[in-house]
């Protein structure tokens, strides 16, 4: 797979992050392999964490699913359009090197 397919396939699920990290370019689309597994991170953490607080939490949820939603949106018009652009507060933490 090229670095467009790569990064987009990257975004779609943890499975296909998986097939994006082992068969794709990692080199070429690490950029955004790393926006997606900080995505897919900030989710599991958020879903397993807020859920336990009653109401705020519920609400804070929503708003975390949405948010989600929002930038795997955001990232994969950043890599079909081969830009290596941050996602909005959570785009600046580097989990790959």
């Amino acid at each position: 797979m090229d670095k467009k397919t790569t990064g987009i396939i990257g975004y779609l699920t943890i499975i296909g992050w998986l097939i994006a990290f082992l068969a794709g370019d990692k080199e070429g689309a690490k950029f955004h392999l790393n926006q997606s597994l900080v995505i897919i991170l900030f989710s599991l953490v958020a879903g397993m964490i807020l859920p336990l607080i009653p109401i705020i939490g519920w609400l804070l949820s929503i708003v975390v699913n949405v948010a989600q939603w929002v930038f795997i949106i955001l990232g994969i018009i950043s890599a079909a359009k081969d830009e290596e652009k941050e996602l909005p507060f959570i785009g600046a933490i580097k989990i790959l090197k």
